[in-house]
């Protein structure tokens, strides 16, 4: 199981580049990084977590920062946790992670969501309601421009022309029924559900929720909607994120089959963030 970090990375926390070189000194796996691009100040939406954390607001582009951080690191994984695609272009999407994923050798992890504030994502022009619809199609946009030849797709929110369209994610095309699934491991963040496990099993490589509550019981169902879809069994990845370690829990995951835990780092400055570093170091 892998044991990586995560952290709202902001313009007064630890510089991805600071952040980056100690994770890949300590031996942890991967850095990833959530997204906001603003927070309307007048908002109806609640926060997920409870009270909205004042550095949602404040965060850095993950991209551009982990951008830095491939830069200044050979095997560090980076990934976002998550990406709000419905937010996106998803052409110019698709460059951005085609080219992050080949100057980085084939590290980065997309982590896409649906997300929770609907006025931020109002200010983009989603149509909440159907954002789910709109994720799908725009990763479909992604996918094509992501394949070995090029390929069109025609969707209700998103088309895009067979075209030319380098440089490609260097994983390797995975094996489904409706045909080989192109781009970088891809792993959906959500709440358990019909729904979303037919989305992961449709269009994903796995799943990633926030912290490891009744696992036992949603995984048998995640993995069964994932053979049903004809996926290699072998597969499927499991990401944790926002974890809080302990041995005993971190134990438990790993039985259970999970892949990859993020453990949270605090949202401060450097000489804080290194101190739980070398406490983390210990589950390594």
């Amino acid at each position: 199981m892998r044991i990586s970090t995560t952290i709202f990375a902001t313009d007064e926390t630890i510089t991805p580049v600071r952040l980056a070189r100690a994770l890949e000194e300590r031996g942890f796996a991967g850095l990833y990084l959530p997204e906001h691009t603003h927070i309307p100040v007048s908002r109806e939406s609640p926060y997920p977590g409870g009270q909205l954390p004042p550095e949602t607001g404040r965060m850095l582009n993950p991209f551009v920062a982990l951008a830095q951080a491939a830069a200044v690191t050979e095997r560090l994984g980076l990934g976002t946790n998550i990406t709000l695609v419905a937010q996106h272009d998803p052409v110019d999407l698709a460059k951005q992670i085609a080219t992050l994923d080949h100057l980085s050798g084939g590290r980065f992890t997309l982590g896409l969501g649906y997300g929770w504030n609907r006025e931020e994502a109002a200010d983009h022009g989603v149509d909440w309601p159907k954002r789910r619809a709109i994720v799908r199609d725009r990763m479909a946009v992604m996918r094509a421009l992501w394949s070995e030849q090029p390929t069109a797709f025609e969707g209700e929110f998103g088309s895009v022309r067979a075209s030319e369209a380098h440089p490609k994610p260097l994983r390797e095309p995975r094996p489904r029924k409706e045909g080989p699934l192109y781009g970088p491991r891809t792993v959906i963040g959500g709440a358990t559900g019909p729904k979303l496990f037919g989305a992961i099993a449709e269009y994903a490589d796995g799943w990633m929720p926030i912290g490891g509550s009744g696992l036992r019981e949603t995984l048998p169902a995640l993995r069964a909607a994932w053979e049903e879809a004809g996926r290699d069994p072998e597969g499927l990845y499991v990401v944790l994120s926002a974890v809080e370690p302990t041995p005993g829990k971190l134990d438990h995951y790993r039985e259970l089959g999970v892949d990859e835990v993020l453990l949270q780092l605090p949202p401060r400055g450097e000489a804080e963030v290194i101190g739980v570093l070398d406490e983390f170091a210990r589950h390594l």
